[in-house]
Parts: C-alpha cells; sequence; structure tokens
C-alpha cells in the first residue's frame, strides 16, 4: 500500500485506475484499507476541484412534486393559494420564511435549497 494525498490530476487518475483494481477487495483485509483511504482521499479531491452547486430553489420544488406525484393543488395547500402556488413555480412571488418552513417540513427540501436567491 503507497497512498499518498491527492494534489494534482494526475494523481487523481491514478487513484482511479488504482481504485478499480482493488474494488472488490474485502473488508478487514490489507487491500480492504486501501481502498476505504482511496475513497476518502478521491472524495476529498472531488469535493474541492468538482463542487456540485445547490440546485434552484424552484426548480427542486418542481423535481419533488414530480418525484411525490404531486400537483399545483397539492403545492397550493402547502403555500395557501393556488394562484401563490402559480406564482412561485412561475418565479412572479418569493418564497416567504413561512414557506420555506412548510415546504422543508412537507417536501423535505433542504432549508440550505430554498433560501437561495433565484
Amino acid at each position: 500500500m503507497n497512498i499518498h494525498l491527492i494534489k494534482t490530476e494526475h494523481d487523481y487518475n491514478q487513484a482511479l485506475k488504482r481504485l478499480e483494481v482493488i474494488f472488490d477487495a474485502k473488508k478487514g483485509t490489507p487491500e480492504g484499507d486501501e481502498l476505504e483511504l482511496l475513497g476518502i482521499l478521491i472524495d476529498q479531491y472531488e469535493n474541492e476541484n468538482f463542487p456540485i452547486d445547490l440546485p434552484d430553489p424552484i426548480e427542486a420544488i418542481k423535481f419533488r412534486m414530480e418525484q411525490m406525484g404531486y400537483t399545483q393543488k397539492d403545492l397550493a395547500n402547502i403555500v395557501g393559494f393556488k394562484s401563490r402556488a402559480s406564482e412561485i413555480l412561475n418565479r412572479k412571488r418569493k418564497l416567504t420564511l413561512e414557506m420555506i418552513r412548510q415546504l422543508h417540513t412537507t417536501l423535505n427540501i433542504p432549508t440550505d435549497v430554498l433560501i437561495q436567491t433565484y
């Protein structure tokens, strides 16, 4: 096991190649330990170099509604009125703090996503 920090794209590619070789290693073996360490290092490198931005709040609401089979009427039950739901989905009305709380509780959308500017 010759593990070192992943600092460059070359190091990253080498780590990915090694990961493929030992991917099926059994836990508790030297190769299993190497696999676990490589996974941690690769994850850290990817988080630093390929960050994923949070989704747009309205797109997150639409996506979650689709996942749950919700209609605009269901959203209206959460935010108060059918017209308000329409205005939110069409970006004509901003989310209030109370709406954010309700959407977080009902649709389980993280508040970090809902409070973003859009």
